[in-house]
């Protein structure tokens, strides 16, 4: 198992629940592919850098996680398929094992 860090932005127009219902089911996602969570931290609504698809604004979570590197691979491919995901990052943390 390796640790990750994953980062979610939603897109600002996602009702509360339903981006409370996505958080969830990630973290369920790892948790049955034997990961675990170490850190959960939903951001919330942000101001953006940058606009993404003419938004300018996006639901931010962070996820602190120890997995298997294909579980990842695989989550990340499921959130990119949902619509309500604007962007996924995932990477590793300087001087994790």
């Amino acid at each position: 198992m390796r640790r990750y860090e994953l980062m979610l932005i939603l897109r600002p127009d996602v009702a509360d629940s339903r981006a409370k219902e996505i958080f969830e089911r990630t973290t369920r996602s790892v948790t049955e592919q034997g990961g675990t969570i170490l850190k959960d931290v939903a951001w919330g609504r942000r101001r953006m850098a940058y606009e993404i698809n003419h938004k300018a604004e996006g639901i931010y979570a962070v996820l602190n996680v120890t997995a298997t590197k294909e579980s990842v691979a695989e989550l990340d491919r499921q959130l990119n398929l949902n619509e309500a995901v604007m962007r996924t990052k995932v990477m590793r943390p300087a001087g994790a094992k």
